[in-house]
C-alpha cells in the first residue's frame, strides 16, 4: 500500500512541476511547497468547475463579483484614506509568514478579511468595503495591496489551489510597466478593471512606472463540480488557512501559523548564516533533514 502512496505522490509532484510554460528547476522544485501539497491541489484541479489548466479566467463566470466592480470607486476612496494615513504597510513583526519575504521588496497590505476572521482596523476603517466583502461569501480573503514604484514581487507560486486570485484595480499607473506576469503571460493593472488568475502557477509582478499602484486583492474559493468536493475545498480553507491570519493592529487576531512564525523565522536566519558561511554544508544538512522526514513519512504510512 505504501508504494501505491508513493506512487500517487510522485504523479501529483510530476503533474504540479510541469503544469504550465514556466517552471522551476529540478531541484527548487523538490523543495518548495508546491512539492509537499501537491495531492491536495491535484484534487482541487481534478473536480473545478472552471478551466484548471489555464493561468487567468473569465471574470464571467464569477457573477457574485459584480458588486466589487460596480463600487470599485467607493473602495478605492477607502483604500486611499488608508495610503493618506500610512496604514498599508509592510508588517514590522514576523507574523504574517504568508507574505513575509514580499516585505523586502516593496509590497506592502493592510487586510479586510481572513476566512472566518473579521479584523476590527478594516471595520473601523474601511466600513464600506468589508461591507460589500461580507456579502460574498466566495471571498475568503480580501485585503489593500500596494507596490509602489520601483518594488517587485519575486517569481513565486502560491501553496494552495482551492483559491484563485481576483484583483481590482484602484488607484493604478494605468501604464505597461507596472505588471503581473501569470505563466509568463502578462496582464497590466487599470482603475476599475478586473482580472482573475490561478495563482499556483509561477507568477511575479513590477512596477517601473513612476507611479505607485493600489488593488484590492482577493482570494475567492475554487468554484468546483460537485458538492461534497466544495465541502472539501471549504474545510480545508476554514480549518488550515485561517490560521494564517495576520492583524494590522494590535486589535486583531493572530492565527496559530503566524503566532509560530517568529520561532520558524528564527531557525531560517540560522540557515540563512550557514549558507552564507559554508553553501556545501548548508545544503548538505537541507537535503539530509528533508531525505529524513521523507524516509520517516514512507515508513510511518
Amino acid at each position: 500500500m505504501k508504494y501505491v502512496v508513493l506512487l500517487l505522490l510522485i504523479l501529483c509532484v510530476v503533474y504540479v512541476h510541469r503544469r504550465g510554460k514556466v517552471r522551476y528547476p529540478f531541484w527548487r522544485q523538490l523543495s518548495d511547497h508546491s512539492t509537499f501539497v501537491s495531492p491536495i491541489n491535484v484534487f482541487m484541479y481534478l473536480f473545478s468547475r472552471v478551466p484548471a489548466n489555464q493561468p487567468y479566467l473569465n471574470l464571467a463566470d464569477f457573477p457574485e463579483l459584480r458588486p466589487l466592480q460596480e463600487n470599485w470607486e467607493t473602495i478605492r476612496a477607502e483604500g486611499q484614506k488608508l495610503m493618506e494615513i500610512q496604514k498599508i504597510s509592510a508588517s514590522d513583526k514576523y507574523d504574517d509568514a504568508g507574505f513575509n519575504s514580499f516585505f523586502k521588496t516593496g509590497w506592502k497590505r493592510f487586510y479586510l478579511k481572513w476566512y472566518e476572521d473579521n479584523h476590527p482596523s478594516a471595520m473601523t476603517l474601511c466600513p464600506e468595503t468589508t461591507a460589500l466583502l461580507r456579502a460574498i461569501p466566495s471571498v475568503k480573503a480580501a485585503m489593500f495591496a500596494e507596490l509602489p514604484d520601483g518594488s517587485r514581487l519575486p517569481r513565486h507560486r502560491d501553496p494552495y489551489a482551492g483559491s484563485l486570485r481576483y484583483h481590482l484595480g484602484l488607484l493604478t499607473p494605468n501604464d505597461d510597466r507596472c505588471f503581473i506576469d501569470v505563466d509568463g503571460v502578462h496582464y497590466s493593472w487599470r482603475d476599475g478593471e478586473g482580472v482573475m488568475f490561478d495563482e499556483t502557477y509561477i507568477h511575479y509582478a513590477e512596477n517601473a512606472s513612476g507611479r505607485d499602484r493600489l488593488i484590492l486583492f482577493c482570494d475567492v474559493e475554487r468554484p468546483m463540480k460537485y458538492r461534497w468536493a466544495q465541502r472539501v475545498n471549504h474545510w480545508f480553507g476554514r480549518h488550515l488557512l485561517s490560521a494564517a491570519s495576520a492583524p494590522n493592529d494590535e486589535g486583531d487576531r493572530t492565527g496559530g501559523i503566524n503566532r509560530m512564525f517568529k520561532y520558524i523565522y528564527a531557525v531560517r536566519k540560522v540557515g540563512k548564516r550557514l549558507k552564507k558561511f559554508n553553501k556545501a554544508l548548508y545544503y548538505a544538512i537541507k537535503w539530509a533533514l528533508f531525505g529524513g522526514i521523507a524516509i520517516l513519512v514512507f515508513w510511518a504510512v
